[in-house]
């Protein structure tokens, strides 16, 4: 089932984990083609009952470590400014946290990433990613945004081919007989990171507001414009 043919109308608890499961699985099916204002909308206010229902957000799939990392990856990469809430307010671990715990594809990138975030600055700081110091969080931000940047251009340059590649068969082209560098893996896990805490934050209430949105009826194909996707990557210090 593609996200745009989703209905999210639903009742019943039963019903609403169909359409969380239904809205999970197709986030790693259409990729960089984002996540839809509705699909968006539906998930931050399954994060809201919960909130409400159980006086605090208790995380569904992520354990508390790795909850406090993504938490703490969303504030590093949209940061709050003078015009709005950072990611991490506005529920950005809430929403990754409620799709990874119906995707077991994504939950392995997320848990995989923490993993080797926690263990490649270990060697450096001595101490897991939350817990090193901001210096060496943002050093390790931009060598990982830097390597996102790489493996982007590689991949427009597959898209771009002159040559009919099959879509299945793109990544193989990509790839060479060693990794590019020892940020492979890492640069896989901060794109996903990057694209959801983006996708959370202008699917949130404070995004929506954000970039002015004022809705024109029931608009299910709506998703997050480009511009307002530059915008929070040029308020991040990690661009791509």
């Amino acid at each position: 089932m593609s996200e745009s043919e989703i209905q999210i109308h639903s009742v019943g608890d039963v019903s609403r984990r169909q359409v969380l499961r239904s809205i999970a699985l197709a986030v790693t099916v259409i990729g960089a083609k984002g996540v839809t204002l509705e699909a968006g909308r539906f998930v931050h206010s399954l994060a809201e009952e919960a909130k409400n229902k159980e006086g605090s957000y208790l995380p569904k799939f992520f354990s508390d470590h790795e909850f406090k990392s993504v938490s703490c990856l969303a504030d590093l990469i949209i940061p709050a400014d003078e015009v709005s809430s950072s990611a991490k307010e506005v529920g950005a671990p809430e929403f990754i946290d409620l799709l990874c715990s119906q995707n077991k594809e994504l939950a392995h990138i997320f848990t995989g990433g923490i993993l080797w975030l926690d263990q490649t600055i270990e060697k450096v700081s001595g101490h897991s990613f939350i817990a090193s110091s901001s210096t060496e969080q943002h050093r390790i931000m931009k060598l990982l945004a830097e390597e996102a940047r790489e493996q982007e251009k590689k991949e427009h340059k597959v898209r771009n081919a002159k040559f009919n590649v099959a879509a299945r068969n793109h990544g193989y082209l990509s790839y060479s007989a060693t990794l590019p560098s020892s940020l492979g893996p890492g640069g896989n896990f901060f794109v996903w990171v990057r694209r959801l805490t983006v996708d959370a934050f202008y699917t949130s209430p404070v995004g929506i507001q954000d970039i002015g949105y004022q809705g024109n009826g029931y608009r299910e194909s709506y998703r997050v414009p480009q511009k307002a996707i530059d915008y929070a990557l040029k308020r991040s210090p990690f661009k791509s």
